[in-house]
């Protein structure tokens, strides 16, 4: 069983995705927050497995809020005994319609996730899934903003990223390119000849590495550092 912790500031927001949620055998919304402050509480009281985090319209993400969400051990162990380890679940993020440059500055703030508000009900279940697994969710009407600011940041950055470009092996680079190219491990293993198990430790170092999370912040790195270029 997959547990949601939703968060949206809109209370009938919050009540339709738990309609959509919860009748599926394998989800169960755990909780509703209806600010950031709220979720990083109830996140922590109630661990859930992904955070669905949405916004209205007339905001944007709350970045300061994935942050804190997806790397609880930089703040205060809220709710949690001193001893505890600080839960990370994994943070799904609902953009609004016309705020999709807003889910770059997400992306390096620690989200797993992405997914346009108007999805169709089984696309969001299914996300919700993916991400829970560990996986990376960037849906193809975000992709375009997404190059685009990866390609207005790729300058300034890619003097920053060369040493930890350097750090990464020749296979491992192979295997960093065919992420960024949004091939599966099946994938990678098939097309690079090696087994799911390995092509699993070759992401996991490579993670390592460079700092990042999640599979979807190596994607950002993999264009950041040069060794994937936007396409024109």
């Amino acid at each position: 069983m997959v547990s949601v912790l939703v968060v949206n500031d809109q209370s009938l927001q919050r009540l339709a995705l738990r309609m959509l949620l919860d009748p599926e055998p394998d989800l169960s919304v755990v909780g509703e927050a209806a600010s950031g402050a709220e979720a990083v509480r109830m996140s922590a009281a109630l661990r859930p497995d992904v955070v669905l985090m949405g916004s209205h319209p007339s905001e944007v993400v709350d970045i300061a809020t994935v942050r804190r969400l997806a790397h609880p051990h930089r703040g205060p162990r809220l709710l949690q005994p001193a001893d505890a380890t600080p839960h990370t679940p994994r943070v799904l993020v609902l953009t609004p319609a016309g705020h999709e440059g807003h889910a770059y500055a997400a992306l390096h703030a620690g989200a797993d996730g992405f997914l346009l508000e108007d999805a169709a009900p089984d696309e969001l279940a299914s996300t919700v899934r993916v991400v829970a697994a560990g996986d990376a969710v960037i849906t193809p009407d975000l992709t375009r903003a997404l190059i685009d600011a990866v390609r207005r940041q790729h300058t300034s950055r890619l003097l920053s990223r060369t040493s930890d470009l350097d750090a990464l092996t020749e296979r491992e680079r192979d295997v960093l390119t065919a992420v960024a190219s949004g091939w599966s491990n099946a994938e990678i293993a098939e097309r690079l000849s090696i087994a799911p198990t390995t092509v699993k430790t070759h992401v996991s170092n490579i993670l390592g590495k460079i700092g990042a999370r999640a599979r979807v912040q190596a994607v950002t790195f993999a264009y950041e550092s040069g060794l994937v270029r936007p396409a024109a």
